[in-house]
């Protein structure tokens, strides 16, 4: 059984099918998983020209499909992985049981919530500027965020962009002193301290600016392309975190470069394990490994 519909969950899926293991997978309530969020992905190898997101996402599925898998609509509401098999219930009604499972549920972004940031999700907000960065070279972009990630992802924006602000709550950053001198020797970074963002701003073809509340009252726009949440993901793990160990931040601990979890004959792949990377096609490859492990754990309990 596979859970999840996004890169790792579909690229499990085709290796288990032409490994004849009978792969089920339950897709959730978002097939394609998080990269449908985003518009034309352009880091996916294979595709000079770039490829939309859902285009290859149902490549993807018809791949394994094609292969044999058996691909259903559905969300897996709660897991039993005590003993084998391993029981699951989908939609609160159905149960199935499984000798294997791999778990690929994905990470989501944290966003702020603003009703106008949900409106112009794709159209200039975004929560990953490895994925959507190219898109604004030249341009001027806001980073939200203090952390790590945050001064990473402005640093590497401000190698595409004009000129990156950078929205920061506090009047501090939360990052490591290496990437707070990384930011200081950017030149096109402005932060913008103890300062919120109250409201994105836009017209019928995206992003135009953001509204921005500083914390002694005044409030004040700046004219953007693109506004990037770096406040942090969390892993769609809890349904499994009372069998499988997580970290601090709920991703699933797996054994070094395998996808074994600490429960044996369940798997982990893609976002869920992975709080660095977080790309499509490093969520890929961990489903390719999640179903070869899979196999391999099958084939030796089968000898057994």
């Amino acid at each position: 059984m596979i859970i999840g519909g996004g890169p790792a969950g579909y690229t499990a899926a085709i290796y288990a099918s032409r490994a004849a293991l009978s792969p089920v997978l339950y897709e959730g309530m978002e097939p394609g998983g998080q990269l449908i969020t985003t518009t034309v992905v352009e880091n996916y190898p294979g595709f000079p020209a770039g490829i939309e997101a859902q285009p290859l996402m149902d490549g993807m599925r018809e791949q394994a499909v094609r292969f044999g898998a058996d691909i259903r609509r559905g969300a897996v509401t709660s897991v039993d992985l005590s003993r084998r098999p391993f029981h699951a219930v989908v939609d609160g009604t159905h149960e199935i049981e499984c000798e294997s499972m791999i778990i690929a549920t994905g990470a989501v972004a944290r966003y702020l919530g603003l009703p106008s940031e949900t409106k112009f999700r794709g159209m200039g907000v975004s929560a990953c500027a490895t994925c959507d960065g190219f898109f604004y070279r030249g341009k001027d972009v806001a980073v939200v965020g203090g952390g790590d990630t945050a001064c990473e992802e402005a640093t590497y924006l401000a190698s595409l962009c004009r000129k990156v602000y950078m929205i920061v709550r506090r009047d501090v950053f939360r990052a490591s002193e290496a990437m707070r001198r990384r930011v200081a020797d950017t030149p096109n970074i402005e932060v913008l301290w103890n300062c919120n963002t109250q409201e994105v701003l836009g017209d019928e073809y995206g992003v135009t600016g953001v509204r921005i509340l500083r914390k002694d009252g005044t409030v004040f726009d700046i004219e953007v392309d693109g506004l990037f949440l770096a406040i942090g993901h969390h892993p769609v793990s809890e349904l499994f975190s009372k069998w499988v160990e997580t970290d601090s931040e709920g991703y699933i601990v797996t054994d070094g470069k395998t996808s074994h979890t600490n429960v044996e004959g369940v798997f982990a792949a893609g976002d869920v394990q992975d709080p660095r990377y977080r790309q499509a096609v490093t969520a890929a490859a961990s489903g390719c490994r999640a179903a070869l492990d899979a196999e391999k754990f099958l084939l030796s309990d089968q000898n057994n």
